[in-house]
């Protein structure tokens, strides 16, 4: 089956065919560098990591760009309230941003630009817009880019300029009763009273610094050249930061994304999470909860173009899957020995799996694939077939490697340090051995007495034909 890709801007699912045979370029819009990121900030970086890693597993070259906004206005406003310099604000939260990627097993960028370190680049753009007659100056450092010199305007979100309310996709920054037309947006932003020098540029317009949508166009053209495969973010960024994107790529003359992917939100009682309306759920909070890999999958388990409801439950429901592929993964291990990671990296996934996922990234059902191959593993355990198993336990590491879950990557070892995790088996062992001989001896208070304190230790004790095995409840 051809890996087919819904695109935002044709509303249909496609076949994805690659600008350059075998290789495949991706712009991600990242954060804006703030404050600490919630999950909805991190969900769009763990959709577009599985598509990577499943690219990756095509056999594609992928080159992907997720830039850091590190000046705008909330970046100023923000450090000014904590006392600080902006590009120390900045740098402060990008790297919190940085923890929160590696926390979650998301794979680092081809290239991670700063919009700061981009500014050149802006500078070209914005003249030659200028140039071409799609942009304008209303006095020292406010350029703007004029969507009526642009008949193609709107064609993202399928919009016309003149059904828009004044209000809609505005930029009022700057000079803005000088604009011709209420939608126009600024490429370039004169200082504001008050903003400090060094959050400012020289330019031939005069001294400011650049607006939100400049910076994305630039950057994307300096790392993946006129047009590129996908561009891609979250679903609220298609109007107006896309579309204005491509407005003024389109109008300097460049092919620009030649598909849109967009990741929906995550949402709280039907509400889209954000720090405005104080339902952020913060990913170093959420880390505190659960462990790392269950807080991504509980993230990438929906398919990405639909709305995640994050409830009471979800850390819960997530906790028990995760836990049920890991401990199959452990014992088929124990039994069978460790598989090579080059070996499970190199592993054809089972077909139904890999359908599920050129299906637009269908990762519901290819997690349904998971549990089949998971109940078979798990009979084969049970049976003593150790073909079987092995065959099982390559297969469904494979397919979770896919999804950034493989249980035995050393991404997600529960310690950093190997004694305490020794120490703790120890103890935990002998309880169960004093536990196994009350029973021999049909002490069942004993018996029940020891599960209790290991319970209450937070230590699920599970028993098997082969014996009592124990895991962190």
């Amino acid at each position: 089956m051809t890996l087919r890709l819904y695109d935002t801007a044709t509303r249909e699912v496609r076949d994805f065919t690659p600008l350059t045979p075998g290789e495949v370029g991706i712009y991600l819009c990242g954060a804006t560098v703030q404050a600490p990121p919630h999950v909805g900030h991190l969900r769009p970086a763990v959709a577009f990591d599985v598509l990577r890693r499943w690219l990756t597993r095509k056999g594609l070259r992928v080159t992907l760009i997720r830039n850091v906004t590190d000046i705008d206005d909330k970046v100023l406003t923000k450090s000014a309230a904590a006392g600080r310099e902006w590009w120390a604000h900045a740098a402060l939260y990008e790297r919190v941003f940085t923890r929160a990627y590696d926390a979650l097993g998301v794979l680092p960028p081809t290239y991670e630009p700063r919009a700061t370190g981009s500014v050149p680049e802006m500078v070209a753009l914005m003249e030659r817009l200028v140039e071409k007659g799609h942009a304008y100056t209303t006095g020292e450092g406010n350029v703007w880019f004029d969507v009526h010199s642009w008949p193609a305007y709107g064609e993202l979100t399928r919009q016309r300029v003149e059904d828009l309310s004044p209000e809609e996709g505005a930029d009022t920054a700057g000079a803005a009763s000088d604009k011709k037309n209420p939608h126009d947006f600024a490429l370039w932003k004169a200082p504001k009273p008050g903003e400090p020098e060094t959050a400012s540029w020289d330019t031939p317009y005069g001294r400011g610094r650049p607006g939100w949508h400049l910076e994305c166009s630039a950057m994307s053209h300096r790392y993946l050249g006129e047009s590129f495969d996908i561009h891609g973010g979250g679903l609220d960024l298609r109007f107006p930061h896309h579309e204005n994107e491509q407005a003024q790529s389109r109008a300097a003359g460049y092919g620009f994304a030649q598909r849109w992917m967009h990741v929906a939100w995550v949402t709280q009682a039907g509400v889209k999470m954000s720090k405005s309306l104080g339902n952020g759920l913060l990913v170093e909070e959420l880390l505190t909860q659960a462990p790392a890999p269950v807080v991504r999958y509980a993230l990438a388990s929906v398919q990405y173009r639909s709305m995640l409801e994050w409830a009471p439950d979800t850390l819960d429901e997530a906790r028990t899957t995760w836990e049920r592929l890991s401990g199959f993964v452990t014992r088929a291990s124990e039994r069978v020995g460790d598989v090579p990671a080059d070996e499970v990296a190199k592993a054809d996934v089972p077909q139904a799996f890999a359908d599920a996922m050129d299906d637009d990234l269908n990762v519901p059902q290819a997690l349904a694939v998971v549990h089949e191959h998971l109940r078979a593993g798990n009979t084969a355990l049970a049976a003593g077939d150790d073909a079987a198993v092995r065959t099982e336990l390559v297969a469904l590491r494979a397919m979770l490697d896919v999804l950034g879950l493989d249980p035995a990557d050393p991404q997600w070892s529960t310690s950093s340090d190997d004694r305490h995790a020794a120490a703790l088996d120890a103890l935990v062992t002998a309880e169960l051995a004093a536990r196994a001989q009350a029973r021999a001896a049909k002490d069942w208070a004993t018996s029940d007495a020891i599960r209790d304190r290991l319970a209450a230790a937070g230590i699920e004790v599970q028993d098997s034909a082969d014996g009592a095995r124990w895991a962190l409840s």
